[in-house]
């Protein structure tokens, strides 16, 4: 008996390890925070964003491959521009361009994340 329980736990963890590296490759919001981080002070003041704000945005982008990741983003923007009050929106629509790319939505809580493609 003791056997048969170590044997599913080895194959519990050997199944983990195997699944770890799909997993891996997900985008969190804590990746989105940590990249955007840097911004704070162009989303809030406006000027010139930072080279390591844009270094950020444009890691963003390059990870964002596919949909899902891509409304990942999204959904991390929209909820971290409604949670700090004094963000510019202004500045935010703006932070892209400012930073040479092109992202397919708008940086806004009004912004309807499930249509992204």
């Amino acid at each position: 008996m003791a056997s048969i329980k170590v044997s599913c736990i080895v194959l519990m963890v050997c199944m983990a390890l195997v699944a770890a590296p799909m997993v891996h490759g997900a985008i969190s919001c804590g990746t989105v925070t940590s990249s955007m981080a840097s911004c704070l002070e162009f989303l809030q003041a406006g000027g010139v964003p930072a080279p390591s704000c844009c270094q950020g945005v444009k890691s963003l982008l390059k990870s964002a491959q596919t949909t899902p990741d891509r409304r990942t983003v999204c959904s991390c923007l929209k909820t971290a521009a409604a949670s700090i009050p004094t963000i510019n929106l202004a500045n935010a629509g703006q932070l892209p361009g400012k930073c040479g790319v092109n992202i397919p939505y708008k940086i806004s809580p009004s912004t309807n994340c499930a249509t992204i493609n």
